[in-house]
């Protein structure tokens, strides 16, 4: 596969400690191959005398042909939410820790970095969700998740209330701590201690995850990737519970609010190096085996 990356766009958080030396590294294992390096503007900081090109991630989305996400999968979901719109394919350099969508370290750059430039790679598609939050029918707050939506008590030991609506038709009535939807990409997150089941990223399905239901028969439910659902915070709740996008993106609803869940219309496009595997990476940083060996 012959590639025509010609612009590279590099985003992560300058406050990741040993991020200097890292993207040293890094553009000057691009310039070497002479292709153009745009660093995000916020990485100004760690590079201040890099050179390059600065630039906003949404103008690294519209001008780039590859971005490079350094940092751990909390960057590249930061990154996806607002670089998936473009359509740009991303690649991921793990500064992080468990590593399920940045999965090239630091010490494998010039050696699989290279390659993925010259057309050898295996490419994913990822779909996000929108959610908002309606009030008397009006949107008062709008985010976008590539793992999760949450809907939950927050800090409060209360439980809350809420009705669940797939495709406009009622579910069930629950009382818990909240629940969890979630996209393939964030089965192997917050849903995995939640109890939900893995899915391959491939699949096109959310997966809805009581927490900690007042009800033992509660379960986790798998449904169509272009269900439409409806989390209706009853009346009678006292508290506001907060809707948490990825963990990082909050917004408050009140009792009586409604929480609208879908897919995006836009899809972020990974990069993995060839011989990528999904259940080599759950082997690897969900510990699979391990009490097997001696």
């Amino acid at each position: 596969m012959q590639a025509s990356f010609k612009i590279i766009g590099v985003v992560g958080r300058s406050q990741q400690s040993g991020l200097r030396e890292v993207l040293q590294q890094l553009v000057a294992l691009l310039e070497a191959r002479g292709l153009e390096v745009v660093l995000e503007d916020r990485l100004r900081e760690v590079l201040p005398e890099h050179g390059q090109r600065l630039a906003t991630r949404d103008e690294i989305g519209q001008e780039t042909d590859l971005i490079i996400v350094v940092g751990g999968d909390g960057s590249l979901l930061s990154a996806a939410r607002t670089l998936a719109k473009y359509e740009t394919p991303v690649l991921g350099v793990n500064r992080g820790r468990l590593g399920f969508l940045t999965d090239i370290t630091p010490d494998e750059m010039a050696r699989e970095i290279p390659p993925v430039l010259e057309g050898n790679f295996e490419r994913e598609s990822r779909f996000l969700l929108d959610a908002d939050v309606r009030r008397d029918g009006v949107v008062v707050g709008r985010a976008d998740a590539l793992n999760d939506v949450v809907v939950n008590s927050g800090t409060s030991a209360q439980m809350i209330e809420f009705e669940l609506y797939i495709n406009d038709t009622f579910v069930y009535r629950q009382r818990a701590d909240g629940l969890i939807v979630s996209t393939p990409t964030g089965s192997t997150a917050y849903s995995l201690s939640g109890g939900g089941p893995i899915m391959h990223p491939t699949l096109d399905a959310m997966l809805l995850v009581p927490m900690f239901p007042h009800a033992l028969s509660s379960r986790p439910i798998v449904v169509d990737g272009d269900s439409q659902i409806r989390v209706d915070i009853l009346e009678r709740n006292r508290i506001h519970p907060p809707v948490t996008c990825d963990g990082q993106v909050n917004m408050t609803a009140r009792p009586g609010d409604s929480v609208h869940i879908s897919k995006k219309p836009h899809r972020l496009t990974l990069l993995h190096p060839v011989g990528h595997s999904f259940y080599a990476s759950c082997r690897d940083k969900l510990h699979w085996g391990d009490a097997l060996v001696n």
